[in-house]
């Protein structure tokens, strides 16, 4: 027995032959005077236009959500820091004490900024951002004819730094300063400054290069030629934390300093290290104890005009100073210059005053032979 529906059915096609059904009226374009023709056709068409429509939204939708989440990259570089010289070599300081548990060594190294090229950002004790962060080092590498710069970053493992040796720990390939273990940092005193009285979570391991030494970057003409392995790679894509507040504020009070540039302090800053971000006077700051051959920028490269050092003193092997057109010899004592007519005279009188008239009449008078 048929149900309701194919009966009606059935009696709408006895109604409206095949070739005379309002469909193929439509498909054909015929009807147009059909009201019910015109309807369905402008409701096919309206449907078609607010299908492409959501798909366009949603292609945008889409694209907007790819671009706002964040992309895994193979190495941390930070896009747009590039040079055409290569920085410094590494100065040699000491380390000062860590203050606590939970602090990690962040090493120094040259940064750069357009305005006054490379400068010296001091070595830190920094707070970890989260339990089992380590630190893994930025640094500079020579790619197709300039050097870039790698952003370091927090994770929780450390990944390649172009095989620098910065010392305490960070030796060009891994961390040997320190590990974690429930929850806990255990700290290497071999390449450590760490008071254990304060600090019980302690080892003893052997390192060699405890200080930094050598080039600051990777590939090109004399620099490091470490590559990352599988490992290394692995770390670079988990999951990632940026600097600190503590080692931003370090690099920007290290940017305003003069004596933190290299083409001020020829390679030799004189902060190498900082007990506290952006103390850079008091107890805890070490200078640069030695370096390597004192940095020259390129002959094309001029610095901006600040960067000239006003502290230099004027030494055996500078030019005599001239005052005008006299020229003086040092050691010379310097002769007074003549006093112009309409000067006026010193107020001071002379402690021998001259006699009065009377004064010397009586003086005549007592000299006078009798």
């Amino acid at each position: 027995m048929k149900d309701q529906g194919e009966l009606e059915m059935n009696g709408f096609r006895s109604r409206h032959p095949k070739e005379e059904s309002p469909a193929r009226k439509l498909t054909s374009g015929e009807g147009g005077g059909d009201q019910l023709g015109m309807t369905a056709n402008f409701e096919c068409r309206g449907q078609v236009v607010a299908r492409a429509r959501l798909s366009l939204f949603v292609s945008l939708l889409l694209a907007l959500v790819m671009l706002a989440a964040p992309v895994a990259l193979p190495a941390q570089v930070s896009v747009g820091v590039s040079v055409t010289f290569g920085p410094p070599p590494l100065p040699v300081y000491a380390q000062p004490l860590c203050p606590g548990p939970g602090f990690v060594w962040i090493p120094g190294y040259w940064a750069w900024d357009p305005g006054i090229g490379y400068y010296w950002v001091p070595g830190l004790w920094v707070l970890t951002p989260f339990v089992g962060a380590l630190w893994t080092p930025g640094y500079w590498a020579w790619s197709n004819g300039v050097f870039i710069w790698y952003e370091g970053y927090w994770g929780p493992a450390v990944g390649f730094y172009g095989g620098i040796n910065y010392g305490y720990g960070y030796t060009g390939y891994g961390y040997d300063g320190g590990y974690w273990s429930g929850g806990r940092f255990y700290y290497n005193r071999k390449v450590n400054n760490i008071n254990v009285t304060n600090i019980t979570t302690v080892y003893s391991r052997t390192v060699s290069n405890v200080r930094p030494t050598g080039v600051s970057f990777n590939g090109g003409p004399g620099g490091t030629t470490v590559r990352p392995n599988s490992e290394q790679l692995t770390a670079a894509r988990q999951r990632h934390s940026s600097l600190t507040d503590a080692q931003n504020h370090q690099m920007q009070v290290a940017r305003t300093d003069p004596k933190q540039r290299a083409t001020v302090n020829r390679g030799r800053p004189a902060i190498a290290a900082t007990a506290k971000p952006g103390v850079f006077t008091g107890r805890g700051v070490m200078g640069a104890g030695r370096t390597g051959d004192p940095y020259k920028a390129p002959p094309g490269y001029k610095a901006a005009p600040d960067l000239r050092d006003r502290t230099l003193k004027p030494g055996p092997e500078m030019h005599p100073p001239h005052i005008g057109s006299e020229h003086i010899t040092p050691g010379t004592p310097r002769k007074e210059p003549e006093r112009r007519i309409n000067e006026p005279r010193p107020t001071s009188r002379p402690e021998t005053k001259k006699p009065s008239p009377r004064e010397e009449k009586t003086k005549g008078e007592r000299d006078e032979p009798r």
